[in-house]
């Protein structure tokens, strides 16, 4: 992001990295991985109220430090006051600062080279792209004739980022995933369509009519864990096609090209 007073770069092929920032030196680049709670991604603070910086190998979010007398560190903010509340936290680095709120999750490992993991918020990245749930939710609840649709990432092995699943609500259990493969080709971009699709009786509602993601997210893919039927989007045959355990051991070995 143009905005954005953080950036990384990969400079030496570290393969697999999208970054490095010094553990020895790091207050020369004032960025740092902190801790979120993965479910809802949340800042975790300590008890003086200032974020916890995330050890190696640990998922954390990249904030920068924001100071305004520093041109490459400073942040002007957006003309929608509401956008740069999300966007700043305080008390991060120490009490009374302030640091910009990137929505990458990362990990550090014990040499600094840091390694993209996910998207916080209603988003989630997938193919080097950042995929919109809401949006792909709107567009595929329209295609199904308005049924309830969540949206959200599960990892692969193997994979950058998170695949697209779309749980749908579907009490009969009937779809022509055949003409839904086809139509949804002329509707999203191919990043943006879901890999998996899970047909259940009903999506469960939070108290403000949001759907309850968390389990979704935590259950993923697994056959032997859903009894709900489950589908993937077979590359070759561009259509989506029964998921069951053999086709889950392949996905998870890589040897199925998603």
């Amino acid at each position: 992001a143009t905005e954005c007073n953080c950036s990384l770069g990969n400079f030496d092929s570290q393969v697999g990295a999208c970054g490095f920032n010094s553990r020895i030196l790091s207050f020369v680049y004032p960025i740092r991985l902190v801790r979120v709670n993965e479910d809802t991604m949340e800042l975790i603070r300590g008890p003086d109220g200032v974020c916890i910086p995330c050890q190696p190998g640990e998922p954390g979010h990249l904030v920068g430090r924001i100071i305004q007398k520093d041109p490459l560190r400073r942040f002007d903010g957006y003309l929608n006051q509401g956008a740069n509340n999300k966007k700043i936290a305080k008390d991060v680095f120490k009490k009374g600062d302030q640091a910009y709120l990137t929505g990458d999750v990362l990990v550090m490992d014990e040499l600094g080279y840091l390694y993209f993991r996910d998207r916080t918020g209603d988003t989630f990245r997938w193919k080097g792209e950042n995929v919109s749930t809401t949006e792909v939710e709107g567009t595929l609840s329209r295609l199904l004739d308005m049924a309830d649709v969540a949206v959200y990432g599960v990892e692969v092995p193997g994979t950058e980022g998170r695949a697209g699943m779309a749980a749908v609500a579907s009490p009969t259990g009937n779809c022509d995933l055949e003409r839904f493969a086809q139509v949804l080709e002329k509707e999203l971009p191919l990043y943006a369509r879901p890999i998996f699709l899970r047909l259940l009786p009903e999506l469960h509602k939070t108290g403000t009519y949001k759907f309850q993601k968390t389990e979704l997210r935590k259950e993923g893919f697994d056959p032997a864990i859903v009894k709900d039927p489950l589908f993937y989007l077979d590359a070759q045959k561009g259509r989506y096609v029964p998921l069951d355990q053999e086709a889950y051991s392949r996905i998870q070995a890589g040897e199925e090209k998603l």
